[in-house]
């Protein structure tokens, strides 16, 4: 087996045709075609429809440990240049929308002055759309809200946030100084998906004292659901950081009694060991929220 006959599997996976694929690797696709025929007589199944391109069940077994396999080079040349001192390379880290918005800026700012010569990627997106990604080796370490299912993916627990109900400061929610899952039982709500991480919490609580929330409207994404409550749809359950300074006054943040808060963890694979730059940026995370005073306003260290 050759490590080009992997890059070249890999490739067509990732870019759905034969043709990009010698694209990406800076060949032709003869080539291409040649790498993947000796590796499919080497292993003696089919890879690939040649059709489409697409993945075979036999294949989708090979590609998961291929990708180990080049994200385990990758970081061997990275731990070379960290042993002489200079901690280089790119590093992929996914987000969760509202933690993106105010954790980015504090991540950058630390690895400018910290580690400048490592190159960050940032993937904003949905638990449902990071965490697979995490267990393929595509992102290394991502900010996911618990609980985290997929079992090749570890979560180490990162920081808490307060779950709010976000409402303008002229509706009636507004008045509570706290509010309960009864109380909010009587208002049609934006809502937080069912079966998502954060509408399981908060199921989980309004089960626990027998009433129902009674949605206006379901959505996978709380950057969305956010942009929907500012925009006059309706109160929403939000975590606390999606109250951004310039929109408190017309704005009001509600704490609920008997919600827990959103528990967020950092999500590495569980197979492999990370390369020095992930390991760096993975420090630089994890110190970001060491220091109480500096986090906003809701967030508390785990």
């Amino acid at each position: 087996m050759d490590i080009r006959q992997i890059q070249a599997f890999v490739a067509i996976a990732d870019t759905g045709s034969f043709s990009l694929a010698a694209d990406a690797l800076k060949t032709v696709q003869s080539n291409i075609s040649t790498r993947i025929t000796k590796l499919e007589e080497e292993l003696g199944i089919t890879l690939l429809d040649r059709r489409d391109g697409s993945v075979t069940a036999d294949g989708a077994i090979v590609l998961e440990r291929s990708r180990r396999i080049l994200a385990e080079m990758d970081a061997v040349y990275d731990d070379v240049r960290a042993a002489k001192d200079t901690i280089s390379g790119t590093v992929t880290v996914g987000m969760i929308g509202t933690t993106g918005r105010w954790l980015a800026p504090h991540l950058m700012r630390n690895l400018l002055a910290t580690l400048p010569l490592v190159q960050l990627r940032i993937i904003e997106g949905t638990n449902s759309l990071l965490e697979p990604q995490v267990a393929q080796g595509l992102i290394d370490i991502a900010i996911l809200s618990e609980p985290i299912s997929h079992p090749d993916v570890v979560a180490t627990p990162f920081f808490t946030e307060d779950l709010v109900v976000i409402t303008t400061s002229s509706s009636p929610l507004a008045r509570h100084a706290t509010i309960s899952v009864t109380e909010l039982a009587q208002h049609e709500l934006l809502l937080p998906l069912a079966g998502t991480a954060l509408r399981a919490d908060i199921d989980a609580v309004c089960a626990q004292h027998g009433v129902t929330l009674r949605p206006r409207i379901e959505l996978d994404g709380v950057r969305t659901l956010a942009s929907l409550a500012f925009d006059g749809y309706g109160p929403a359950i939000l975590p606390a950081t999606t109250l951004s300074r310039h929109l408190v006054g017309a704005f009001v943040a509600v704490p609920i009694d008997e919600l827990p808060p959103r528990r967020v963890s950092l999500a590495t694979r569980k197979f492999g060991f990370p390369s020095a730059p992930v390991r760096a940026v993975r420090d630089l995370l994890m110190s970001s929220v060491s220091d109480p005073l500096l986090l906003p306003a809701g967030v508390h260290r785990a």
